[in-house]
């Protein structure tokens, strides 16, 4: 059977996902923020690899150094749920079969407690 990586396509298709994906939280009010002195260029392919890795390619990131990147930024369980979204909409827009949209997207929520620093503040 194919790994998930394969049937997405790929490193090219990841990448493609990426790009979509960060359109996406680009015009995201909670999310851009985030981005707002990040080298995009670097921040995307690292991002490829890590998703790449997570859908059962090549892998590149250890759970100590995805923790360790996250850890300064106060990330909340309400960013972390906006991320999700915009993956859900990138995958859709990708034409990702319902099967592996969930299986991708429970991986993502797997790390949660990997990228999750800190509770919502209260609105």
């Amino acid at each position: 059977m194919d790994s998930l990586y394969e049937r997405l396509g790929g490193m090219e298709a990841v990448a493609r996902l990426v790009f979509d994906l960060y359109e996406r939280v680009l015009r995201s009010r909670r999310l851009a923020p985030y981005f707002a002195e990040v080298d995009m260029a670097t921040l995307i392919d690292h991002q490829t690899q890590f998703l790449a890795s997570l859908a059962g390619g090549p892998r590149s990131y250890t759970d100590a150094h995805l923790s360790d990147k996250h850890a300064k930024l106060a990330i909340d369980d309400r960013d972390f749920d906006e991320m999700l979204q915009l993956m859900s909409e990138a995958l859709k827009a990708g034409g990702i079969s319902d099967e592996d949209h969930d299986a991708f997207l429970a991986s993502l929520d797997a790390h949660r407690p990997l990228i999750v620093s800190q509770a919502p503040a209260n609105v």
